[in-house]
């Protein structure tokens, strides 16, 4: 039986839980993904509380970190989405990039701190392309390229 959260509590406190056991393993989100059939993109979300897993997914990337029956079950549940706080955008077109912030905002900031170290991804030296492409399953998808200079994070 497919099951909802109506808070965010339970699943932050499973993602601190996976957080401190990947650190723990040195495991990758590519090393967690491998083996679910699922891509890193989604799994990455999906740990830090954003999507609910398959339950074969749970039970692989449970095993890999250590994480108890109560953890399977969790990763299962639909979530509360929403990982930025704040005020929402009334403008459809931006609020849809908002939700999809909302979403796998914390999904690529994992990502590009794992691949790339502490730091920021430029909104100035920057390049930003979309294009309309045919859908095989009719209509059309729009693709969004953001292409942003990395800037590593210097001590002083």
């Amino acid at each position: 039986m497919i099951q909802s959260q109506f808070t965010q509590g339970p699943r932050e406190e499973l993602t601190a839980a996976v957080i401190d056991a990947k650190a723990r393993k040195d495991l990758s989100w590519q090393e967690l993904t491998d083996g679910t059939g699922l891509s890193v993109a989604f799994i990455t979300a999906a740990l830090l509380g954003q999507h609910a897993l398959p339950a074969d997914a749970a039970k692989v990337v449970a095993d890999k970190l250590s994480l108890d029956e109560n953890a399977v079950r969790l990763l299962q549940t639909i979530p509360l989405r929403g990982s930025i706080p704040g005020g929402v955008p009334t403008d459809p077109t931006i609020y849809r990039f908002y939700e999809m912030l909302q979403v796998y905002g914390t999904t690529l900031k994992a990502l590009v701190h794992e691949q790339f170290g502490d730091g920021i991804i430029s909104a100035i030296n920057f390049k930003l392309d979309i294009k309309k492409v045919a859908d095989p399953d009719g209509g059309e998808r729009a693709v969004i390229t953001l292409d942003g200079k990395y800037l590593p994070t210097k001590p002083f």
